[in-house]
């Protein structure tokens, strides 16, 4: 039975998100921005009366796991070999854009050249959660704008993860770096390949032998989802990646659509605590110094990527139109910018000043560019009856 102390939490969290989408709905606003706000209201930098912040955390990863998984279910492994292959150098050369302008900002404000390597690495990346969750599911699962945005960002996360490693290769020896990333290259195909043979000798026959129990493909399911992305963390890579494969695997199968159905629920459930947490892990008494540089930063990401991203994708074939709206849906820095600034300031890195204004960046970049896109493009939570699609 969950502790007292957790029920609260749950309360005052699901209560206030509650109030505050109300006024935001009335106001014509981001449900987003409310669930950033109320975190920022009720954390341990506000009023303080969600004082367990990691507990919330820890389960908000869930429903990225969950987003990641369903997104899988609705990508035939053969449409995605085909994506990635016409967006990888649009990734590489993005993310190296990204990553020498966020240094130029991270120079120009006073870091050291350790602390702007980092905040450009951090910077060359773009918010799977944001980018997919604004995106009406139409056009995410069956439009050729859901393809290359999946792709895009799967991309990106195999290049954070590298960075994540080498950011733990600074807390020890050289060795222990050359073994994660040899293990990292070769966990990745040995999961895919793991992952497609379980699915269809086992899972599959189990799920086509009870599907009349809708109670059991539905614990099935979410077995299968956290278990590769148990498996995934274990071997070196992200437990969002173990979940996205999991979905990809079962993809082929006709049950795949009923099973996505079913999580979307669960997924939202999750997805509000994570939206929480952002608001609240931020130290507000730090807001001064950071907020220059921190404002910078994402008003480069906001202003720049939508631009870049859309010039290279018309390079690739894509219609301007298509590619610029690409370019606004990716235009924000990315969950693992957080990641990158709790390690580097573990690993001694980059000190609490660089490691703030990479976190205030990026929950700046969530805010103002889910602001863009919900008031200029189709979203399932527009302010505009007539941009409102699902």
């Amino acid at each position: 039975m969950l502790h007292e102390s957790s029920i609260s939490t749950f309360f005052l969290v699901f209560t206030g998100a509650a109030v505050l989408a109300t006024l935001a709905l009335a106001a014509r606003q981001s449900l987003l921005v409310a669930y950033i706000a109320l975190g920022a209201l009720l954390g341990p930098w506000g009023l303080g009366l969600v004082k367990d912040a990691a507990l919330i955390s820890d389960l908000s990863t869930i429903g990225i796991m969950f987003l990641l998984f369903l997104l899988g279910l609705d990508l035939h492994p053969q449409d995605l070999v085909h994506s990635l292959r016409r967006t990888t150098l649009v990734t590489l050369l993005s993310s190296l854009v990204f990553a020498g302008a966020g240094s130029a900002i991270g120079l120009a404000t006073g870091f050291s050249l350790l602390e702007s390597l980092v905040l450009g690495g951090a910077m060359s990346f773009s918010s799977t959660i944001i980018g997919l969750k604004l995106l009406p599911t139409t056009v995410l699962h069956h439009q050729r704008m859901g393809e290359i945005m999946i792709s895009i960002l799967l991309l990106q996360d195999f290049l954070a993860i590298a960075v994540l490693l080498l950011l733990r290769g600074a807390k020890g020896d050289d060795m222990r770096l050359w073994s994660d990333m040899s293990l990292f290259l070769l966990a990745l195909p040995g999961l895919v390949l793991l992952a497609g043979l379980f699915a269809r000798f086992v899972l599959l026959r189990l799920m086509q032998r009870f599907d009349t129990i809708r109670e059991y493909v539905f614990l099935l399911a979410i077995g299968w989802c956290l278990g590769m992305a148990e498996l995934a963390k274990a071997l070196g890579l992200s437990g969002e990646i173990g979940a996205f494969i999991a979905g990809v695997a079962l993809a082929p199968s006709p049950i795949a659509m009923y099973i996505a159905e079913s999580l979307r629920p669960l997924r939202d459930f999750f997805l509000v605590l994570f939206f929480f947490t952002l608001g609240a892990r931020f130290n507000l008494g730090m807001l001064g110094e950071v907020v220059v540089p921190a404002a910078l930063a994402a008003g480069l990401a906001v202003a720049v990527k939508p631009w870049v991203f859309g010039r290279l994708l018309q390079r690739t074939g894509e219609p301007p139109r298509r590619a610029i709206e690409v370019g606004f849906r990716l235009g924000q820095l990315s969950e693992f910018s957080l990641l990158i600034a709790a390690l580097a300031f573990d690993a001694g890195a980059i000190g609490e000043r660089a490691s703030l204004t990479l976190q205030l960046a990026t929950v700046l970049s969530f805010l103002a560019s889910s602001y863009l896109v919900v008031l200029r493009f189709p979203t399932p939570i527009a302010v505009s009856d007539a941009l409102r699609r699902d």
